[in-house]
């Protein structure tokens, strides 16, 4: 009886693994979530705003950079300032809202604050 109790207990085990191992595989067959990986610097609110705005043209972009990846053409990650590059000059013109913050004293204030403060 405990043979039969251990031997199902390994069968879970190995089971709840592969599980694991398909859920992953799968994760990586997603042609976006191989991209997503690769991004860094904000390029994945580039991705967002670019989808946003014209879905159907960067689902094109999304998959040809996904085969230069997988062709090894593109190595290491893709900086968000890159991939807004890629938009460009593809012709879409994409807005990345950006503020740029001061810090005196430990607190951080936007710089519009403070140059209106000056006045």
């Amino acid at each position: 009886m405990n043979d039969d109790k251990e031997l199902e207990i390994l069968k879970q085990k190995k089971i709840k693994e592969l599980m694991k191992r398909i859920e992953n595989q799968n994760k990586q067959d997603d042609p976006k979530e191989i991209l997503l990986s690769r991004l860094v610097d904000r390029g994945d609110e580039v991705l967002k705003i670019a989808e946003a705005y014209y879905p159907k043209e960067t689902e094109i972009i999304i998959n040809q950079l996904i085969e230069l990846i997988k062709n090894g053409k593109i190595q290491g990650s893709i900086s968000g300032g890159e991939l807004l590059s890629v938009f460009r000059n593809a012709g879409l013109r994409i807005t990345v809202p950006t503020s740029i913050s001061v810090s005196k004293d430990g607190k951080m204030t936007s710089l519009s604050d403070k140059l209106s403060k000056r006045e």
